[in-house]
């Protein structure tokens, strides 16, 4: 964290209210495959990030890059068409800036989904799962650093990261609309290679129920700042050490593309009821 962070977040939100007059509660990252959520969001601003300071730029081919402001769900919504990576060569600080964002706009939930490798043999190629817990192996915290007590306490507590009403909420939505969604563990590391088979035995000895390279960062600063958060993974390829397939970006963003319309029912319906 550095010591103009404070300052960065004021100079970033105020650039966003200069061209969107919305007091949000809601912030959602719409991760590799998801992003089509944007587009149910009603009277939407989209602001470019370069158009933001002290935004980072997006350079994964199948993410835009720019904040969509407006309404959802009977909400007012900030959501991030387009996420930040460790392996982009972005600091923690920069990926998880636009979080401080939100919450400094008025956000108190997080909604945040990724494409995640499935480790659990229990799992199937498509499921959606709700992510009740999480393991960092990213090597680095986004927390690290002089800690400024305007952004949020030097030690937050993580025994609840993911807030467990909104899982259940999104597991009865789920049940009430015949879309498969489990709960499960994840586990993050920086990538951007897939892993190989001994890591794959390695992450699913440890806990872990599917694997991704994102998330973890943004969670942190939401929970450090004092945000419910609410997380999901679309398991877009097996990963299981003893039958192994090669995997191609462009099937893991068709089979992220297949499950997104039912992770955006389960966002919708719980937004529907979630009140703030």
């Amino acid at each position: 964290m550095t010591h103009h962070e404070w300052e960065h977040v004021q100079e970033a939100t105020r650039a966003v209210r200069s061209r969107w007059g919305g007091r949000p509660t809601v912030g959602l990252v719409l991760g590799t495959g998801l992003g089509a959520l944007a587009g149910e969001i009603a009277e939407p601003v989209a602001i470019p990030y370069p158009e933001i300071p002290y935004f980072p730029r997006s350079t994964v081919e199948s993410h835009k890059g720019q904040l969509v402001c407006g309404s959802l769900a009977g909400h007012s919504v900030v959501a991030m068409e387009g996420r930040f990576h460790l392996y982009e060569g972005y600091t923690a600080a920069q990926v998880t800036f636009p979080i401080r964002v939100m919450k400094e706009l008025g956000c108190s939930l997080l909604v945040v989904s990724n494409a995640a490798g499935g480790l659990n043999p229990l799992f199937e190629k498509g499921d959606l799962i709700v992510i009740e817990d999480h393991i960092n192996l990213l090597g680095m915290n986004p927390l690290i650093g002089p800690n400024d007590d305007r952004l949020g306490p030097r030690f937050p507590d993580l025994i609840e990261p993911y807030d467990r009403k909104l899982q259940d909420l999104a597991l009865k939505v789920a049940l009430e609309q015949g879309i498969v969604a489990r709960r499960g563990v994840y586990v993050a590391v920086t990538g951007p290679n897939l892993e190989t088979r001994a890591e794959y035995r390695f992450l699913r000895g440890i806990g872990a129920d599917v694997v991704g390279m994102s998330t973890i960062p943004e969670t942190l600063v939401a929970v450090h700042a004092g945000m419910k958060v609410l997380g999901f993974s679309i398991a877009t390829d097996m990963c299981l050490p003893d039958a192994l397939q090669p995997v191609k970006i462009e099937e893991i963003i068709a089979v992220a593309n297949l499950a997104e319309a039912k992770l955006r029912t389960i966002v919708r319906g719980v937004l529907e009821r979630w009140k703030p």
